[in-house]
């Protein structure tokens, strides 16, 4: 029986073709993953302009003399800073401002504090007809405000004489929003159980495990629920257009806006510096809290 060797030239042969496979297979790889980089980029790319070039139109409108605006020429020939200040003088337009601060703040800071302790029951309690409560609030949350708005505004404005008032937008939040208690109720399921029971055995109430255990572990939860209300709140035009659109000086921006286009239709500059006003606070503020909000969307459990 004869043993068949390779000589050493054969040898080299061969580990030198392996190794220049090798490397021919790392630089495709190597290309490919150049590839997938570039095109990943492109589209993300791509959808910021497609998302922040309707901005950049807007805002490079409100800069724009009365005579250049919505022309074929988008750049400014002048900067018309001035226009803000035009726009910040209008009559009215800081009334605007402070109602619909206090409709977003407030009513914020009711929604929040009032679903709270639903969620927390919905989550941490063992009760008959929870599952029926529970389809109950995503039924709220699914009905549209304008099924119910006939009675609602025969409630407000005939039997508590409040229409022209932003009362009848502010004070229903203080008995919860459907979508708040939603939210924050599937986060919470997500806390385990040991951490409540430890609380309990420790001597704490329901209340005080709550406020003390619960509460500063679902921040996260609290603020994008806190920040998709004030959002809500912010652009809502359906509600003072029913409740407050008799009484200028209830108004709040997003109804004024419209007011103010009216009055000023041909001056598209300044319709654009008061919308580029109106869009900036919730620009900013979601700028700032955008880290609390996408951890509090993400951690969003969808236990049932």
């Amino acid at each position: 029986m004869t043993q068949t060797t390779l000589s050493p030239l054969r040898k080299g042969g061969t580990a030198a073709g392996a190794a220049a496979g090798r490397g021919t297979a790392l630089r495709a790889a190597r290309r490919r993953a150049v590839l997938r980089w570039i095109a990943v980029h492109s589209l993300a790319i791509a959808a910021a302009l497609f998302f922040l070039l309707p901005f950049v139109f807007v805002f490079l409108t409100a800069v724009m003399s009365d005579d250049q605006a919505l022309t074929r020429e988008l750049w400014p020939h002048t900067w018309e800073w001035g226009n803000f200040a035009t726009v910040w003088r209008t009559p009215g337009f800081l009334t605007w401002w402070r109602n619909t601060l206090l409709y977003a703040g407030l009513g914020t800071v009711l929604a929040v504090a009032s679903s709270i302790p639903v969620a927390y029951a919905l989550a941490k309690f063992r009760f008959r007809g929870r599952n029926l409560m529970m389809m109950l609030v995503i039924a709220a949350m699914m009905l549209p405000p304008q099924v119910v708005i006939v009675p609602m505004y025969l409630f407000w404005a005939k039997q508590l004489d409040l229409a022209g008032t932003l009362w009848p937008l502010i004070v229903p939040f203080a008995f919860g929003n459907a979508f708040t208690i939603f939210l924050l109720r599937q986060f919470l399921l997500t806390i385990p159980r040991e951490y409540t029971e430890a609380a309990r055995i420790d001597g704490c109430g329901e209340f005080r495990t709550m406020v003390r255990v619960v509460l500063p572990m679902a921040r996260p939860a609290i603020a994008a629920s806190a920040l998709f209300h004030f959002f809500y709140c912010w652009n809502d035009y359906f509600g003072p257009q029913i409740y407050v659109s008799e009484n200028p000086a209830a108004w709040t921006l997003s109804y004024g806006l419209e007011s103010f286009k009216g009055a000023h239709q041909t001056d598209w500059n300044l319709t654009m510096a008061a919308t580029v006003m109106i869009m900036a606070p919730v620009i900013v503020v979601f700028f700032f809290a955008q880290k609390a909000f996408i951890e509090g969307v993400t951690l969003t459990g969808v236990k049932g």
